[in-house]
């Protein structure tokens, strides 16, 4: 029998002064069985980076034709593909061609790093490609927050997010690898 995917709550408080946003986001995400805690809460951090009222998650990994997570517009068309982890040039090539928009949010250390250096010439053709890569130690403490009902307030400035729950507090800074120049 196959195994279900765990229900997890995240009530959201993001305060992102690059962007002037401020709201807050009660969340319900599916993690799917084959999936760690510190890819889920990456997750939710590249929501937090991201949000906006008509982003939300998708069924990411459990289907090869859509990302992670998705903006779209009141037409159904995709301004903004988030994908995680270490995407072949094919899936952000399709990306690329679907979104206005796509970012990537690499993590894993080691393993990223050498998927940047393969990677890194074969993406400069993509205009509007943003990828970051999250440090392999602070997605692991972000994996330590992880609880199936979470209070998570997070504030961004100058790209960097704090993540705050209960009695821990992270900093975590993107770096970013690839802008996007639209």
């Amino acid at each position: 029998m196959a195994q279900k995917a765990t229900i997890y709550k995240a009530e959201l408080s993001i305060a992102d002064m690059d962007r002037h946003y401020y709201e807050d986001h009660n969340l319900t995400i599916a993690k799917h069985p084959s999936e760690t805690d510190e890819r889920m809460m990456v997750r939710i951090l590249a929501f937090a980076l991201n949000a906006h009222e008509h982003l939300q998650f998708t069924k990411g990994i459990s289907t090869d034709d859509e990302p992670d997570l998705w903006q779209k517009s009141l037409s159904d068309e995709i301004e903004l593909w988030i994908e995680l982890g270490l995407p072949s040039e094919k899936s952000i090539r399709q990306a690329n061609g679907r979104a206005d928009k796509t970012i990537v949010y690499c993590y894993g250390g080691n393993t990223a790093d050498a998927w940047w250096e393969k990677m890194e010439d074969k993406t400069t053709r993509f205009k509007n490609l943003q990828i970051s890569n999250l440090a392999q130690k602070e997605t692991k403490d972000l994996a330590k927050l992880a609880s199936r009902n979470m209070q998570l307030q997070i504030s961004i400035q100058d790209g960097d997010a704090m993540v705050s729950s209960e009695d821990t507090t992270l900093h975590i800074t993107p770096l970013k690898w690839k802008d996007a120049s639209i």
